[in-house]
């Protein structure tokens, strides 16, 4: 009981973290992250750029999204810009993944003191913000800490041992991937409770991997219920993002072992978390490529499929 109870809290401030990061972030650079948006999206690989860097400053894909997914509907950004956006995005957010991997959990305390001493003698509205902003850093990974030390005694417990082998099974793990980040509403908070398992060793390389496949799906989610009631551009967005992430996982599920020796090989003697954050990089990054030719193709055919009324035309697009 005291380990779920601990494991519970942990997962509390890690997701509280990660919500309030974003909202602090957006707050104190949406209105330069809106800019850059709307600046740097002349072609695709602009906009996978931008997608992949404001995703990294927000640390949130969600949240970036959602943006795009609100700046079309705005009429500011077309659905072809946005696409892009929603591949960059997809990379960016396994930035955090590679720094839960690193073991810098047990130093959060220091972000935490030093953003509270800055919020104490901040005089202006943007020290305070940025002050807010450490100090959330610094929670999120005493979360995950947290976490990582309340599930230490599980190595021990053979009916747990026993359930996390079954995560080898892709279906299986994908599937506990999928519904767990539909639970908690965060792929990262996911990939994260993976990551903080790789650590101790409580899960291997092929469980870790189809857990973070099902995460993918799962975090598909929150964007399409930012497409209700949009106009058609903003829905295609979210079709977009869903069919993205859907099409590859399945053809990471098909190829899920040539996929796993792969990240044997790519990691070479790197630790079990450092592992599943590369398989996580890789994933997405591969995604991106396979995506890339088809990208006019399918913007053809979700046109076709979801046609835009004439009056939800532009008036004034980003050109290029």
């Amino acid at each position: 009981m005291e380990i779920i109870l601990l494991v519970l809290g942990g997962l509390g401030l890690f997701l509280f973290a990660v919500n309030m990061l974003s909202t602090t972030l957006n707050d104190l650079l949406g209105d330069k992250a809106r800019h850059v948006i709307r600046k740097y999206v002349s072609n695709i690989l602009s906009s996978i750029l931008t997608g992949l860097i404001v995703t990294i400053i927000l640390d949130s894909s969600s949240a970036v999204i959602i943006l795009t997914i609100v700046l079309v509907n705005a009429r500011v950004l077309t659905f072809h810009h946005a696409m892009g956006i929603v591949m960059g995005a997809n990379i960016g957010t396994t930035f955090s993944s590679q720094l839960i991997a690193l073991d810098i959990g047990k130093y959060s305390p220091i972000a935490i003191v030093a953003g509270v001493i800055m919020s104490l003698f901040s005089r202006s509205d943007r020290l305070s913000k940025t002050a807010r902003a450490l100090i959330y850093f610094g929670i999120l990974f005493f979360g995950l800490y947290t976490m990582e030390r309340s599930v230490e005694p599980l190595r021990d417990d053979g009916t747990f041992i026993q359930w996390m082998h079954r995560l080898n099974n892709p279906l299986k793990g994908a599937g506990a991937g999928a519904l767990v980040t539909l639970i908690i509403q965060s792929s990262s908070a996911t990939v994260g409770i993976v990551i903080t398992l790789a650590k101790k060793g409580l899960i291997e390389l092929p469980g870790a991997l189809a857990v973070m496949l099902g995460a993918e799906l799962g975090t598909c989610s929150d964007t399409l219920i930012a497409t209700i009631r949009s106009n058609r551009q903003a829905i295609k967005t979210g079709l977009f993002h869903l069919g993205f992430n859907l099409v590859s996982i399945i053809l990471g599920l098909i190829f899920f072992q040539p996929f796993v020796h792969f990240i044997y090989f790519l990691s070479g003697r790197a630790s079990l978390a450092q592992q599943v954050a590369t398989g996580h990089i890789m994933f997405n990054v591969l995604g991106v490529i396979l995506f890339l030719p088809f990208v006019k193709l399918i913007a053809r055919l979700l046109d076709w499929m979801v046609p835009d009324k004439p009056e939800a035309s532009m008036r004034s697009p980003v050109t290029g």
